[in-house]
């Protein structure tokens, strides 16, 4: 009987955070992140979460080989600042990526919500990224996985344009219907592209409520769970969540690192799943239906949808104000303008802004670093407009320089 496939994704991300950045800064300060914190959160979770958990699947890769497989995708900017504050972290990725067990994974570079208004800085930042994975890793990434897992048909069709032939989303809900998310699809405008989908209960019984005391199968085993596993139905499982869950969201104390090390044996001994990397588990399954997704879904909060990020004017209003200025900074070819444009882009910045209440609000705060949506919102804009300044004099004083120089010539 042929094998169902165990497809375990994380993903690894840290935003540049910002500095409390006041009006009257503006002009005056292009000094925007806050160095101490980005130290400290990026120590800090390389020593509860990445190292530890890296250790954990490399020990899983020695002792059960090419039989046990994972995905990451890790994004540039948190790169860039392990880059500054906590190499051991890329060693240890490479290590894990010497293993031939490991699939990395192509996706924006800054962790951005790009391509919903600009398929050409989405794709200039898939392409930067997935140079930065090939550079660290050695492999240039053919599955794609966008910020959020954000997707619709337009998007998937601007992804199978790159070259990509597999592509991660949420099995949502409202999306699927009567359907399994336990299925491989295909995108409806470009079949040639296949997605895999969370399995979201599943997936969020380990993210969310491993440590909950209050949850009617609290504590979670690696035994319990893969009898749920053998229940599901379908071919494919997906379990897609953030590497963070790891040490961080639920801490070593939960035994969560011994549940990510017995759930192979399990698995092994008592399931008919084998465990495939996203790359592996397109190749092997026939997909059974294209996917109709023609608005954008992501795998955040309740709705499964963009209000996270773009769901009240302040987010909107920040949202096109950055987007605004996406011409210029690319004619200026600045690279430090472009560092800062790239930081800006992440995500995160419109997640903290949300005014959300109940159950998801209690998520957002858990991330956030402002005592209200309020407070971020202004922050964000106050350093927004500084760059902004900063892009628009640079622009004045490049096309000033263009136009004497045409003078000049017309003058010759």
């Amino acid at each position: 009987m042929e094998k169902r496939t165990l497809c375990l994704y994380f993903q690894v991300h840290q935003p540049v955070r910002l500095r409390k950045y006041h009006f009257f800064d503006i002009g005056k300060n292009n000094d925007y992140y806050d160095d101490f914190a980005n130290r400290t959160y990026t120590r800090k979770i390389a020593d509860r979460c990445y190292l530890p958990a890296n250790r954990v699947i490399l020990d899983l890769i020695k002792k059960y080989g090419k039989n046990f497989k994972v995905a990451f995708s890790i994004t540039g900017l948190a790169i860039e600042q392990f880059q500054k504050y906590a190499p051991e972290v890329i060693d240890s990725f490479k290590e894990l990526a010497a293993t031939g067990s490991v699939e990395f994974l192509a996706e924006t570079y800054s962790h951005s919500l790009a391509c919903l208004v600009d398929e050409a800085e989405f794709k200039r930042q898939v392409k930067r990224h997935s140079e930065v994975m090939k550079d660290l890793f050695g492999m240039k990434p053919v599955t794609f996985r966008n910020t959020e897992l954000v997707y619709s048909d337009e998007i998937g069709e601007m992804v199978a344009n790159m070259g990509y032939t597999t592509m991660l989303t949420e099995g949502a809900r409202h999306i699927l219907g009567w359907k399994s998310p336990n299925y491989l699809y295909t995108n409806s405008i470009n079949p040639k592209l296949r997605l895999l989908l969370k399995n979201f209960r599943l997936s969020d019984d380990i993210a969310f409520r491993f440590s909950d005391q209050n949850w009617d199968q609290w504590p979670l085993t690696a035994e319990k769970y893969v009898s749920w596993l053998t229940a599901a139905d379908g071919e494919i499982v997906n379990l897609f969540m953030d590497y963070e869950t790891f040490g961080e969201h639920q801490s070593a104390g939960t035994g969560i690192f011994d549940f990510l090390a017995a759930l192979p044996g399990q698995v092994f001994a008592n399931s008919d799943f084998e465990f495939l990397t996203p790359k592996e588990a397109a190749a092997k399954h026939q997909p059974v239906a294209p996917l109709h997704v023609p608005y954008p879904i992501s795998w955040a909060d309740e709705e499964r949808d963009l209000t996270a990020w773009l769901g009240n004017e302040l987010q909107n209003e920040a949202f096109e104000e950055l987007y605004k200025t996406r011409e210029k900074v690319n004619a200026l070819k600045d690279e430090a303008l472009i560092h800062d444009y790239n930081c800006l882009q992440a995500s995160d910045h419109f997640y903290y802004m949300c005014t959300k209440l109940f159950a998801d609000g209690d998520i957002h705060s858990y991330f956030t670093p402002y005592a209200t949506p309020y407070e971020a919102f202004i922050n964000y804009m106050n350093v927004l407009s500084d760059f902004i300044l900063r892009v628009d004099n640079e622009y004045e004083k490049q096309k000033g320089k263009t136009s004497k120089r045409t003078k000049k010539t017309t003058k010759e």
